[in-house]
């Protein structure tokens, strides 16, 4: 295990530091967490899940090596998925299947046509300055694709998300491209890290899925293990954009439920984040949708290129028009960590 992890990390329970046992992580007290593949897994039983693939990773099928049972997937496309590896290990494929299974089951109606996976895989760019070695924590980082973003960009990464199965391939990704990524299994609202770990924390279509009170509790634990000196830089889903209006609407205004897409408008996100973080500030993702990445063009029909084509043009203009960013479906909040948060030390 990287030194620079073990180093960093604390008990979610205690926040007692913790050593390296054999496959386990231990504090003096007793408590222990495994340590699969160099990945520790530091959830908790006692923790009511924001994702059900947290409960999956604590008692994970250690028979199957990809633990496909952690994935945030379907049953149909779990199926699919144990194919598609059947065929990879007789001759592999461009990429992951894993990888692949995730991008199309968790992009909604954006990859659906990728039924047979992908023959490339979409690294997107991310907007910070370059790492030069700068620790940077992915919260919530599943298959890597931003953990990925940023160890190309020079930072030293750490990816942490409650799926097993989706951090092993990121993990098998970062080794085949010999990329500075270390990843744990853990819970956004008690990130097993020292306080002011980390230069940079980030977070991609993440907690916009919570429930506020999740949420809230999450970004005070980014606070916590930012440093002073650092920032936080997350995505979430405006309640103004064009897109998010159709899809409040289609829902007929209801409250919503698990794992939904939460909307908020850009006054209750600097009110959402100002809690703990100070000099928030929004900046345009993009417009007519979630997610939707330039890195996507090759993979996208031709209806969908048009698409991140007009919301491109639009996040160019808003250099000269700033108050675009009321009409952006997706927004970046950035802040800088207000003192002390939390209680894991």
């Amino acid at each position: 295990m990287d030194n620079i992890l073990l180093d960093s990390l604390r008990c979610p329970a205690s926040g007692a530091p913790l050593s390296l046992d054999g496959d386990r992580l231990v504090t003096r007290s007793g408590l222990s967490y495994p340590v699969e593949n160099d990945i520790p897994i530091m959830l908790r039983q006692r923790d009511r899940a924001t994702l059900w693939v947290a409960d999956a990773s604590l008692n994970r099928n250690v028979d199957d090596p990809y633990r496909i049972d952690t994935l945030g997937i379907g049953d149909a496309d779990r199926l699919k998925l144990a194919a598609q590896l059947d065929l990879h290990r007789q001759s592999p494929l461009p990429v992951d299947p894993v990888v692949s299974a995730l991008i199309v089951a968790t992009g909604g109606h954006m990859y659906r046509h990728l039924q047979h996976g992908l023959a490339s895989l979409p690294i997107p760019e991310l907007r910070l300055p370059d790492g030069q070695n700068k620790l940077l924590l992915d919260i919530g980082c599943n298959w890597g694709r931003w953990s990925i973003a940023a160890a190309r960009r020079g930072y030293r990464v750490v990816g942490i998300d409650p799926s097993l199965g989706a951090v092993l391939a990121a993990k098998r990704f970062a080794e085949r491209n010999d990329l500075r990524a270390s990843f744990v299994v853990g819970d956004a609202r008690c990130l097993p890290f020292a306080q002011r770990t980390f230069d940079v924390t980030f977070s991609y279509s993440v907690l916009q899925h919570f429930a506020r009170e999740d949420a809230t509790q999450s970004i005070a634990e980014a606070a916590r293990v930012t440093k002073s000196t650092g920032i936080f830089k997350c995505q979430m889903a405006s309640a103004f954009g064009i897109r998010s209006a159709w899809h409040i609407a289609r829902r007929g205004f209801r409250a919503t439920n698990g794992f939904e897409v939460r909307y908020y408008s850009p006054k209750q996100l600097r009110a959402l984040f100002s809690t703990s973080f100070s000099d928030v500030a929004l900046e345009i993702d993009g417009f007519f949708g979630l997610g939707i990445q330039p890195s996507d063009r090759p993979m996208m029909t031709p209806t969908l290129r048009r698409v991140l084509t007009g919301s491109e043009n639009l996040r160019r203009l808003a250099t000269r028009w700033p108050n675009l960013h009321l009409l952006a479906d997706s927004l970046y909040v950035t802040g800088h960590p207000r003192v002390a948060h939390g209680t894991i030390n």
